[in-house]
């Protein structure tokens, strides 16, 4: 065996034993792109080798998707794609665990209309309302990884010969999954320890606000009484645990909605809606975007942020070390998953529910009341660098260091 079908393999198994810690008897959705199919493949029949009753796969691809973003009429981005959204639904309410595996191109929809690019994501995030739901409660199992397609190994490895851009970043893939390496599961299960670790540590803190202080950036977060940092491994309504993140390097929770005060700048690309964004800021005042400014994709940031209410307000504050194995690697992936995972960062819209006591057991509008954000929309973006400061101020006014220098201070 070769050794890049060896990391595949091991790729393929740590999807299913740590991702969505697949159980036997259980169904398994694969949502991918085309130029996933290799994994997909493999990821099929490693699931019916560990025990699945039964796997449903849905194919994307991104030349036809251009070509309906292109071609098709206005009505057609306003439709809600509903039989799609109950299907899935229906799967996961029968106990369904659901992998996706994305490789689309950061520039594919470069050019496209931006109400086009909204419509479309406003209809597809109206119809799985409930599923979105789900997700964000950790009600199911659901694990998200990444398979290269050319378009993105190109904008990651500009510089490089064409013939070899797929193959590093498939390298690049494997060494920030653990794939590389001799025992991956072993390998994961000492990482996930300790990020609980970091959990908690904060939970037991129970910081009432962070301030974050960089170049840009100065910003006052305030938490929500009974917040619950979150880290690694998630547990669903089941019991089962999961991670739903590959690669994951992040400790988050959820901010008061109404309590975010400064301004914060993003250190990175944003890669949203086919398009990219960078360069951006953000201005809050009692939570709400009362500014804010792009120097590439304002078009695209404005549809974002004007997608519903919710969507001008935060859903995440998330910590990640700048000196992480992503960070390291001084490679731009342009796909939130990566770097995100290089970088603090926070989230536009809708929290998880789950970062409140309770959460996963409340309705909207008891989460809206513990002060948790609803929106359709949920999009990270990167705030952390090597100059950030973070502090956390406890309930009776103490500040404590949390970030220096970009990194963990605790």
């Amino acid at each position: 065996m070769s050794d890049f079908q060896t990391k595949l393999n091991n790729y393929a198994d740590i999807i299913l034993r740590i991702g969505v810690h697949l159980q036997q008897g259980q169904t398994l959705i694969v949502n991918a792109d085309l130029d996933a199919a290799e994994l997909a493949r493999l990821v099929v029949k490693r699931a019916y080798e560990l025990g699945a009753a039964r796997v449903k796969v849905y194919w994307t691809d991104d030349i036809a998707t251009r070509h309906h973003f292109d071609l098709a009429p206005d009505a057609a981005f306003l439709e809600e794609p509903k039989w799609s959204a109950a299907e899935k639904l229906e799967l996961v309410e029968a106990g369904a665990a659901s992998v996706t595996i994305k490789s689309s191109d950061p520039d594919l929809l470069r050019g496209v209309a931006k109400d086009r690019i909204v419509n479309a994501e406003k209809a597809a995030r109206q119809a799985n309302t409930k599923y979105r739901e789900y997700v964000q409660a950790f009600k199911f199992s659901w694990c998200l990884a990444t398979a290269p397609s050319e378009g993105w190994a190109a904008k990651v490895f500009p510089d490089a010969p064409k013939e070899e851009q797929v193959p590093l970043l498939w390298e690049a893939i494997f060494r920030m999954v653990r794939a590389d390496q001799p025992d991956p599961i072993e390998a994961w299960e000492h990482h996930l320890a300790e990020l609980k670790r970091r959990a908690d540590y904060l939970n037991a803190k129970a910081y009432k606000t962070l301030h974050y202080t960089s170049e840009g950036t100065d910003l006052t977060i305030e938490l929500p009484e009974g917040h619950i940092w979150l880290g690694g491994r998630k547990t669903n309504d089941q019991g089962v645990a999961f991670v739903p993140n590959l690669p994951t390097e992040e400790v988050y929770t959820a901010p008061l909605a109404t309590g975010v005060n400064g301004t914060v700048r993003s250190k990175k690309p944003l890669s949203y809606g086919g398009n990219i964004i960078d360069n951006f800021s953000f201005t809050f005042q009692n939570g709400r975007v009362a500014d804010w400014s792009a120097e590439q994709g304002a078009q695209t940031l404005q549809g974002l942020i004007e997608m519903d209410e919710g969507s001008h307000y935060l859903g995440e504050v998330a910590l990640v070390p700048y000196d992480s194995p992503i960070s390291n690697s001084n490679l731009l992936f342009y796909k939130t998953i990566f770097d995100e995972n290089a970088s603090c960062h926070l989230a536009i819209g809708s929290a998880y529910a789950a970062c409140v006591e309770g959460g996963g057991k409340l309705s909207r509008e008891e989460l809206k009341a513990r002060g948790l954000n609803n929106s359709l929309a949920h999009t990270d973006f990167m705030v952390g660098s090597k100059d950030l400061t973070i502090r956390g101020v406890t309930k009776d006014g103490a500040e404590e260091l949390v970030f220096k220098d970009g990194n963990w201070a605790i």
